[in-house]
């Protein structure tokens, strides 16, 4: 896909990975709506807002919108998509990057297993759908899952993020077989290295973040999937496999 003029929708997009692919995709000549909680006037104890992330595309030369997202809202789904699509006339990609998580396994409350579902599984799955019928009108689109290395492997205190990552996964495969016929490409970028962005180090800073590779390199895998052709479509791709094949 040649990604210049393209609209994209990226989650979680104040900080990260997500603010990361959004000024990577901008500097590749996307408009690019940038969706997540943090804003200027409602920031979050962790470090950027997609205000920020606006104001760096803008000041580059790109085109950017910001839009106030709670993902784990029915309704701001739908608005997030729908505002994208009144602003920038259509939507070619989604980039579903957007994800919380609590401490806890089996003694995770329920409300909070819930939270985390609605956030990390269901929200990306109805973002799919109310994008589909927008980027079927432009005669296709691509979409990008972006999953964790927690989908395979257990993480003490993450079990149900892992839960919410893996269900993910499946999503991307069986939307894939469903999309194909409206060149819709969907496919799963699997953060399976550690990277240094905002979230992590804000949860974890007694660990040696020295060796972590920068947001920007996800970014640059999740780009890379995003310009395929529409026949790419349906895997589960993890960023490690991606890096050795093609840096």
């Amino acid at each position: 896909m040649n990604l210049d003029g393209k609209v994209a929708i990226v989650t979680g997009a104040s900080r990260g990975v997500g603010a990361a692919t959004a000024t990577l995709l901008a500097a590749r000549g996307c408009k690019v709506a940038c969706a997540a909680r943090a804003t200027d006037e409602t920031p979050l104890p962790i470090p950027g807002t997609i205000d920020g992330t606006v104001r760096r595309i803008t000041d580059a030369g790109g085109d950017a919108l910001a839009v106030p997202t709670n993902l784990a809202h029915d309704d701001d789904v739908e608005h997030m998509v729908s505002t994208t699509v009144d602003y920038f006339g259509g939507v070619d990609i989604l980039v579903n990057n957007a994800a919380i998580t609590f401490p806890g396994d089996l003694d995770l409350p329920m409300k909070r297993f819930d939270l985390i579902m609605n956030v990390d599984l269901r929200a990306p799955l109805h973002a799919l759908i109310a994008v589909s019928p927008h980027m079927k009108a432009r005669g296709g689109g691509a979409v990008v899952n972006v999953s964790s290395l927690a989908a395979l492997q257990y993480f003490p205190g993450l079990m149900a993020y892992g839960m919410a990552k893996i269900a993910m996964e499946h999503m991307t495969v069986s939307a894939a077989a469903q999309l194909a016929p409206a060149n819709i490409a969907v496919n799963t970028f699997r953060i399976d290295q550690p990277v240094a962005s905002e979230g992590f180090m804000f949860n974890a800073p007694d660990l040696d973040h020295s060796g972590w590779l920068p947001s920007e390199v996800a970014g640059k895998g999740i780009v890379w999937m995003l310009e395929q052709r529409a026949s790419y479509t349906g895997h589960n791709v993890g960023m490690a496999e991606l890096r050795k094949q093609y840096e």
